[in-house]
């Protein structure tokens, strides 16, 4: 497991990148943040559209947004949202993750002192890799 410092360091900036969020139509901001094997952090917010349908969430902004710097492993993600029960990624997001970390530790807090502390797996157990070229 990680060390706490790095996971309050993950906790500090998704709730830091969620001021980012551009939520005009849910006014709901949500920040996410995670670490790879190095200790490298990556965050996210969501980017709402008016066509609901090409919002981008927090989670996935933050994976792409690796990705694109040359980073492919996700060990922990942790998830902000400002509400008093934690929320855990959509499925859009674990299916996103689970293609590069189907055991990825998922932490989910918020603005009380709930938090989900779980792996992608329980969260996500059958992921579709049915048309999977990675080999």
């Amino acid at each position: 497991m990680m060390e706490n410092t790095l996971i309050d360091k993950l906790i500090d900036n998704a709730r830091r990148a969620a001021l980012n969020a551009y939520s005009v139509y849910s006014k709901f901001p949500v920040g996410a943040a995670f670490a790879n094997k190095s200790g490298v952090i990556f965050t996210g917010c969501n980017v709402e559209n008016i066509s609901f349908g090409l919002t981008n969430c927090a989670e996935r902004t933050a994976v792409f947004k690796s990705i694109s710097e040359g980073n492919r492993e996700i060990e922990t993600l942790v998830v902000y949202t400002p509400t008093q029960k934690p929320t855990p990624p959509c499925g859009a997001c674990r299916q996103v993750i689970a293609e590069f970390n189907k055991n990825a530790r998922i932490i989910c807090v918020c603005d009380s002192n709930q938090r989900i502390d779980t792996t992608l797996d329980k969260l996500f157990p059958v992921p579709d890799f049915t048309v999977n070229l990675r080999k």
